[in-house]
């Protein structure tokens, strides 16, 4: 059984990992790998809970503040 680091399982779900990984990962699914299938099926159960969370944007004042740092930092220079 090999271990796959979060990441890459996270990259292998949206599609976006190296086709080593995809390969590794299929092939260790393929095998029965128990360990992965539950670890796939935890992340992907909250990829669809984040998918479902309605972002707020920032308050006017949060992004004035952040406006004026930066803008402030850019004085610095």
């Amino acid at each position: 059984m090999k271990k796959f680091k979060e990441e890459d399982l996270i990259l292998y779900l949206y599609k976006e990992c190296s086709p080593a990984i995809q390969k590794a990962v299929d092939e260790a699914l393929e095998e029965g790998d128990i360990e992965l299938t539950e670890q796939l099926a935890v992340l992907e159960r909250s990829i669809r809970q984040l998918d479902q969370l309605k972002m707020k944007s920032p308050s006017k004042i949060s992004i004035k503040t952040i406006m004026d740092h930066a803008h402030a930092a850019v004085k610095k220079k």
